[in-house]
This record gives structure tokens, C-alpha cells and sequence, in this order.
């Protein structure tokens, strides 16, 4: 009787586990990449994976852009805020512009307060506004805005044009009415754009960018213990040339930094679990065809659910 009772026990044990891990798969929540294709001018879309390495495309656009004088929606940036809200911002113009768009959505689907944002309205020399890229600071409680502007002959530079000589920029928001003062984000001694902020554990960030310079184009890391800088220790290049548009996701131990290899064509993928060793693992990932440079977040499986239902999947 006693050992009959005993194995009851163990069966309904392996029975509450397996239900236990039956529902943690079920409430797992989804990554989304943010997307668009050239020639940019149809505008926001999304691909969805469930492990962070082989993604599939909604194939549907959820919002068209209609701010810039080019209209057109290149290099999304997507960061959900404490209360919900999806916060985007992209590039409206290769040159001639002082800011970005700008729009929120509670569920990806229906958007609202689309406007630009001129963020370099004080510098009249600026050359372009590129590659917004959006950070929510949960210890200042705010969201860091990050991007690449020329100011020509304000800095050195190597082999490449004075148009064509970066640096980054940030400002901050906590509700995207009010703005700081536009500031140098990063010089690192070279041309600099499509920058990342990561933040790996509390007090430790990692920035993920593009080394523009001619002949490197690649990418590398930089570090800090504050989001905001400075960032230091730049690292070696761990991607071939002509790679660009890095966006990470964290799925397990690892971290996938993914990239645009617009020089072959093809979108490229390198892990780590320190940010000093990386390994290529391009043919581990899959990425649909025609995908361009934007970010990684989470959803939850409902809201997937939802995505699906509006694209018609």
C-alpha cells in the first residue's frame, strides 16, 4: 500500500512537470526583427522566430511612412516602454535631413503620432540624420536615442569623402515630447555608424558598431559601465568587410549580433558568450531573403497571434 502510494506520488510529480513545462512553452514569449526593403519607400516590416536563429517573414507592411520629404522608412528601431508601449524611429533621408521619424503603437498594428524629429536642427551643416537606434535605460528610467551624423570638418578623418565622415549623436527622452540637448555620443577616432547599446549585466554595457572607415567597414564592440559612455577597449573587427546594420538577440548563454554582408549579398550571423570570442555562425541562421537592418525585441505568443491575423497568415 505505502509503495503503491509512492508511486502515485512520483507519477503525479512527472505528470505536474511536464504540465509545468507544457505551459512555460506555450507563455515563452516570441523574438520580432524589424524590417524593411529597398528601396525603402513601402515601409515598416516584421519577422518572427521562435529561437532566435531561423526567422519567417509576416510579409505584410504595418505602417507606411509618411514624414521626410523622401517618404521613405529605412534602418526601424523598435523598444517597448515600462507601460507597453512600442516606441519607432527610423531614417527618412540618405542626406539633407536633421532628424527622424517617429511613431508609437500599443500593438504593432494601429500607430499613432507619427512625426519627425529634429534632433540636429542646431548644427546647420549637418549632412544626414542614419540608423536611429533606440535603448530603454531601466535604471535612469529613460529611453537613449543613439544615430550618425556628419558635420564636415569637424573631425579627422581617413580615406573617405568629408560628407561621409561620422560620428554618433544621442539625446534622451522619458516621453518623447520632451527632449535633452542633442550631444556627441561617440568618437572613437573614426567614422562610426550603425551603433547598438547592450547591456549585459547591471553596471556592464556593451556597443555593438560599424567601423566606416575605408577599406574596413566591419564591425566591432566597445564597452562601458554606463550606457551613455564613455565606451572604450574598441575591439578588433569580427565580421569580414562590407558588413553593416548589427542587431543582437539574447536567446540562451549566447548573444547572435547579426549583420547586413551587403557586399555579398547575404545576412550574416556571429556568436558570443563574452563579447572578446566570436564565431561565425551564418549557416546556423536562417533570414528571409530581401531583409534589411533593424531590431530585435519580444512579443508574447498572443500577440504574435494578433501580427498573423493582420497579414492575413
Amino acid at each position: 500500500m505505502i509503495r503503491s502510494r509512492n508511486v502515485s506520488k512520483r507519477v503525479a510529480s512527472i505528470w505536474f512537470i511536464l504540465l509545468s513545462l507544457f505551459i512555460s512553452g506555450c507563455s515563452r514569449d516570441v523574438y520580432v526583427f524589424s524590417s524593411f526593403h529597398e528601396p525603402a519607400d513601402e515601409g515598416l516590416r516584421l519577422l518572427y522566430s521562435y529561437d532566435g536563429y531561423k526567422w519567417n517573414d509576416l510579409n505584410h507592411v504595418f505602417l507606411k511612412p509618411g514624414v521626410g520629404e523622401q517618404k521613405i522608412m529605412r534602418d526601424p528601431s523598435m523598444a517597448r516602454g515600462p507601460d507597453g508601449t512600442y516606441h519607432l524611429v527610423w531614417t527618412t533621408g540618405w542626406k539633407g535631413t536633421k532628424g527622424f521619424g517617429y511613431a508609437r503603437s500599443k500593438d504593432l498594428i494601429h500607430w499613432t503620432d507619427e512625426r519627425s524629429i529634429e534632433v540636429m536642427a542646431k548644427e546647420p551643416e549637418t549632412v544626414n540624420v542614419w540608423a536611429p537606434e533606440l535603448f530603454y535605460d531601466d535604471e535612469g528610467r529613460q529611453f537613449i536615442i543613439i544615430w550618425a551624423s556628419t558635420i564636415p570638418f569637424r573631425f579627422p578623418k581617413g580615406q573617405e569623402e568629408e560628407n561621409n565622415n561620422h560620428r554618433m549623436y544621442y539625446t534622451t527622452t522619458k516621453d518623447f515630447k520632451t527632449f535633452s540637448e542633442t550631444k556627441l555620443f561617440l568618437d572613437p577616432g573614426f567614422s562610426v555608424i550603425d551603433c547598438v547599446i547592450l547591456k549585459e549585466a547591471k553596471g556592464k554595457y556593451v556597443l555593438v558598431l560599424k567601423d566606416n572607415t575605408r577599406p574596413n567597414r566591419n564591425i566591432r564592440v566597445a564597452f562601458s559601465d554606463n550606457p551613455l559612455g564613455p565606451y572604450t577597449n574598441v575591439s578588433e573587427p569580427f565580421t569580414a568587410k562590407l558588413t553593416e546594420g548589427p542587431a543582437v538577440v539574447h536567446p540562451g548563454k549566447e548573444w547572435l549580433i547579426y549583420y547586413d554582408s551587403y557586399g555579398t549579398k547575404k545576412y550574416g550571423a556571429a556568436r558570443t558568450y563574452d563579447f572578446k570570442t566570436f564565431e561565425d555562425v551564418s549557416n546556423q541562421v536562417q533570414v528571409p531573403e530581401g531583409h534589411k537592418h533593424g531590431t530585435i525585441f519580444k512579443v508574447t505568443r498572443a500577440q504574435l497571434k494578433t501580427l498573423k491575423k493582420e497579414a492575413g497568415k
